[in-house]
């Protein structure tokens, strides 16, 4: 039964409900009108919502839905403003100027990665954007697709029947190998590619937890799990440093080769002529490194997880992966062919999108959802609570590909799907992350069927990227079907 607010009889276990804490509550089913801008109950003195913030931020974001499109809340003593509306969404998504990056999650955030591209104030994101996307233009795509194929094919060679696979740890260390050869070409030394592999987990959880708590000097004390973060850093920054060397200086022009560093190094902007210094090239690197592997692994992770519940998809995603490849491996010219994979991620994203909390600030004093927001003011974008919003999304829990396709996606609110970002802040490595998740399940479903192993139990973990931990299944190995002629 639904009240005229809109919340139904059916309960969850856990949910913010403000200043009592975690209890049963009603779920938001969307078919009533909620207001424009409204106010999270529960902000504690000093603390403000850092503490369901940090205990489950998903269930908290996702909650704030039935306070209003634009809800404030309490990060420490700032306060801060959560999109919760499609609308809103895309109104800040498609003016990057006043809606910048920035703030004090970013404050925290810069100093650790660098000025990069996913760092940088507006006016260093147009020079940046416009030196980088060289490197990431469609012509490309061919030479890193092939890197992608024979990555995919050297790990699945060592797969075998009847094996339990930690299948997140398996697409991590794929990930890590396409994106550092597709970056270096073989420029780079194992032990710096080993070296990588360890210290990037740290880093993205290090870097998550001093963006959620509000009080810095607890990351300065000298505790297990701040030395292992700072012992990571320096390590990541001297492999970069090292590596970047050996491509020889900025200033004698080398970097002519086909990989990702050297077009940066390479690089030359069309409306000025300059070039990256050392610096830059090193914070784009980092910035590359900790955008382009976890994300990619943990989507294609969470799609094999949910594949492993959902044999109706399963088997239509064979089917389809089985009629146009015939048995061979995938390339580049399938995967426009490849429509339902392509549904079956999109749907991943949604309920799970890697980037599941994004951070803007206001240039200017600006009205948005009818509030007047001061310049300076913070304003918090989960992809992952809006991804649940059953305005958009009607029975968001369900795994539905069907989703996606053409005639239904075009009634979706304008705004609604943005698991890369959005307007001039979209993220830069969309193509290459599709096109090597899409390489990925298709060569992976030509080949095998992946099943849950018994007892594991997976859930989300926010860090920097939506993380679902040890994912062990097991690998049975299947005959494609080949399509009677």
């Amino acid at each position: 039964m639904t009240g005229p607010t809109g919340w139904a009889g059916r309960t969850r276990r856990t949910g913010w409900t403000g200043g009592t804490g975690w209890t049963r509550r009603a779920e938001w089913t969307g078919r009533a009108e909620r207001p424009r801008a409204g106010t999270a109950p529960g902000a504690l003195p000093l603390l403000g919502h850092a503490i369901p913030l940090a205990r489950a931020p998903l269930d908290f974001l996702t909650s704030m839905a039935r306070h209003g499109e634009l809800v404030e809340i309490r990060l420490g003593a700032r306060p801060a403003h959560v999109v919760c509306g499609h609308g809103v969404a895309h109104e800040v998504f498609r003016d990057a100027r006043t809606y910048d990056k920035g703030g004090p999650l970013f404050d925290k955030v810069r100093p650790i990665i660098g000025n990069g591209l996913a760092s940088s104030t507006w006016e260093d994101h147009q020079r940046q954007r416009r030196l980088l996307q060289q490197a990431f233009q469609p012509d490309r795509m061919p030479g890193y697709a092939a890197v992608m194929g024979e990555e995919i094919d050297a790990v699945l060679r060592h797969w075998r029947p009847g094996r339990i696979l930690d299948v997140g740890a398996a697409l991590y260390e794929l990930t890590t190998r396409i994106t550092v050869r597709a970056m270096f070409r073989g420029r780079i030394e194992d032990d710096a590619v080993a070296e990588l592999r360890r210290c990037l987990p740290v880093i993205t959880r290090g870097i998550f937890t001093r963006t959620i708590l509000p009080v810095d000097a607890l990351h300065r004390l000298p505790t297990p799990a701040n030395r292992r973060f700072d012992r990571a850093l320096a390590r990541l920054r001297q492999v970069i440093d090292r590596t970047i060397a050996g491509y020889g200086t900025t200033d004698a022009g080398e970097g002519n080769g086909e990989d990702l560093m050297s077009l940066l190094i390479g690089a030359e902007d069309e409306e000025t002529g300059g070039r990256m210094s050392r610096r830059e090239v090193h914070d784009q690197v980092m910035t590359l490194l900790l955008g382009g592997v976890e994300t990619t692994a943990n989507l294609v992770a969470w799609t094999f997880h949910v594949l492993g519940a959902e044999p109706g998809a399963e088997a239509r995603l064979h089917a389809e992966v089985d009629e146009v490849l015939c048995g061979r491996p995938p390339n580049l010219a399938d995967l426009p062919e490849l429509e339902y994979a392509r549904q079956v991620l999109t749907e991943v994203l949604r309920q799970y999108p890697p980037f599941w909390l994004l951070n803007r600030i206001t240039t200017r004093e600006v009205e948005l959802a009818g509030r007047r927001l001061p310049a300076g003011s913070t304003l918090v974008i989960s992809p992952y609570a809006l991804g649940r919003d059953p305005v958009a999304f009607p029975d968001p829990d369900r795994f539905d590909p069907d989703r996606w396709l053409p005639a239904r996606a075009a009634s979706l609110p304008r705004g609604a799907g943005f698991p890369f970002g959005g307007g001039a802040r979209r993220c830069i490595g969309d193509r290459f992350g599709m096109t090597e998740a899409l390489l990925v399940l298709a060569t992976v479903a030509a080949r095998w069927r992946l099943r849950p192993a018994g007892g594991s139990r997976v859930r989300p973990t926010p860090m920097i990227t939506l993380s679902l931990g040890p994912l062990p299944m097991v690998l049975e190995e299947r005959q494609a079907r080949t399509p009677r002629a």
